[in-house]
């Protein structure tokens, strides 16, 4: 820790035991070694306490991370959400369109109520095929006769 060596000990403790005397040198050595000790476990401690505080801030970072990434993706779902409801509108408005264009080129009768027992429910009369005589609509994009 400070790189003292052993002659440089030895002296130390010749020079102490002339200074401090015979006497009182092993209180005094006593008391040395409690407060090295002391002080190696203060500074432990602060390593500790330091590291802790690193990976605390770390995790935070992590934290934020995750927390933006979470919001990208909440993001790009709800943005995908809104395109996809964006195209069915999209679809089901040329669908009308198409099919009020139908019903308004022939004059077909006016759609029938369902029945009261909960029959099947139709807009209209259905075109089984071309033998009926109805125009046939034009095939959507993406969309296959069926």
């Amino acid at each position: 820790m400070f790189d003292i060596g052993f002659s440089e000990i030895v002296v130390i403790g010749v020079v102490a035991l002339i200074v401090i005397g015979p006497e009182r040198l092993p209180k005094v050595a006593r008391t040395l070694g409690h407060m090295f000790g002391r002080l190696q476990r203060y500074v432990n401690e602060v390593k500790a306490d330091i590291s802790r505080e690193m990976e605390l801030d770390e995790l935070r970072k992590l934290r934020t991370e995750v927390q933006s990434a979470a919001r990208d993706i909440e993001h790009s779902v709800t943005e995908a959400g809104r395109e996809m409801e964006s195209g069915v509108r999209s679809v089901e408005t040329q669908l009308n369109e198409a099919a009020a264009g139908a019903s308004a080129s022939t004059a077909a009768p006016p759609p029938q109520p369902a029945p009261a027992g909960g029959g099947s429910k139709t807009d209209g009369p259905v075109a089984d095929g071309p033998a009926t005589g109805a125009p046939q609509q034009g095939s959507l994009p993406g969309f296959e006769r069926v």
